[in-house]
């Protein structure tokens, strides 16, 4: 990737695209292409047909997705598996018919088996049986990857996949039917600390474990990955598995531990309350980054940093519209 390229950030609005268009221009990339949702849908093959073979990119990160958390996921199992397989098709294919040699496509670390061995390892893709509040999302990621794969030994493309723990940040969703566990608790607390409630309610036991990564940090390693010589990532990556590499924090804590570090970024009071009768999911998703370190990357920001910046998006105007 030189300072030239030119690069097309798929799903730039949101959390993980965001930070890669943000890093991008801190790294001094210019050249940068976005589309919003309103401007190129996605799942409409014959437009992003058109785009790519009218914009021509040098690079492609493909962060667009339909995410959510454990109850968007449950609601609904059949958008987030079609929409997801339809933008990765979509995108991947038609960025090979235009010519684009380099893809990076963002997965998740729900890819992995439920009881996957910890840390989790890239070769453990495959060897179990998903978690059932996300296995439709999971599956749709999962054959990115394989795309990506066939494609580079079908047609010789460059194409990566970037499988990041949780991630948290600017642009991040804060709606309580749609985000991630993190956000749900930053909204929680700081409106239990505007209304002076006693209490806030969190979903499961608390004892599952999670792994937290800013997305300012995942971005930094995504365009790492692209900035290596393809003959030092060749030879990392090996012969014979998925072009997969983890990015994670190498981190975790419990969601109670998490809810009380909320809390304390947030500056509330409430008592927290667990309710049982919701799912946990996962009891524990902890990546094995050892790959993309022995590559030259290292997270810089940590949990506490973080969260406050986090909390500092949410208050800003456009979190606030947000939610």
């Amino acid at each position: 990737m030189q300072p030239d390229s030119k690069i097309y950030v798929a799903g730039h609005r949101g959390l993980a695209g965001s930070a890669i268009v943000r890093r991008l221009m801190a790294r001094g990339y210019r050249n940068i292409v976005t589309r919003s949702h309103a401007e190129l849908d996605l799942v409409d093959q014959r437009a992003v047909r058109a785009f790519l073979a009218q914009e021509k990119p040098d690079i492609v990160f493909l962060a667009a997705a339909k995410v959510g958390g454990i109850l968007a996921n449950d609601t609904y199992p059949a958008e987030f598996i079609h929409q997801n397989l339809a933008i990765e098709a979509n995108v991947i294919d038609e960025a090979y018919r235009a010519g684009v040699q380099r893809l990076l496509f963002l997965g998740s670390s729900c890819i992995y088996p439920r009881e996957s061995a910890q840390p989790i390892k890239e070769t453990y893709l495959l060897t179990g049986p998903l978690e059932p509040t996300n296995r439709p999302y999971a599956i749709a990621k999962i054959a990115g990857i394989e795309l990506c794969w066939s494609y580079n030994r079908q047609y010789g493309t460059r194409y990566l996949c970037a499988m990041p723990t949780n991630l948290y940040g600017p642009s991040d969703t804060y709606d309580l039917e749609k985000s991630h566990v993190l956000p749900a608790l930053i909204r929680k607390f700081h409106e239990a600390k505007v209304s002076q409630a006693r209490t806030v309610t969190v979903w499961g036991s608390g004892t599952p474990r999670r792994e937290f990564l800013f997305s300012d940090d995942m971005a930094d390693g995504c365009i790492h990955l692209l900035e290596l010589p393809q003959d030092r990532l060749e030879k990392a990556l090996g012969t014979g598995r998925p072009p997969l590499i983890n990015l994670g924090s190498s981190k975790d804590a419990t969601i109670a531990e998490l809810a009380a570090s909320v809390r304390a970024a947030v500056g509330a009071k409430a008592e927290i309350v667990y309710d049982t009768s919701k799912p946990d999911g996962m009891p524990r998703k902890l990546l094995d980054s050892s790959l993309i370190h022995s590559l030259g990357w290292q997270p810089r920001i940590g949990l506490e940093q973080g969260l406050a910046l986090a909390y500092a998006d949410f208050l800003s105007g456009t979190a606030v519209a947000a939610h």
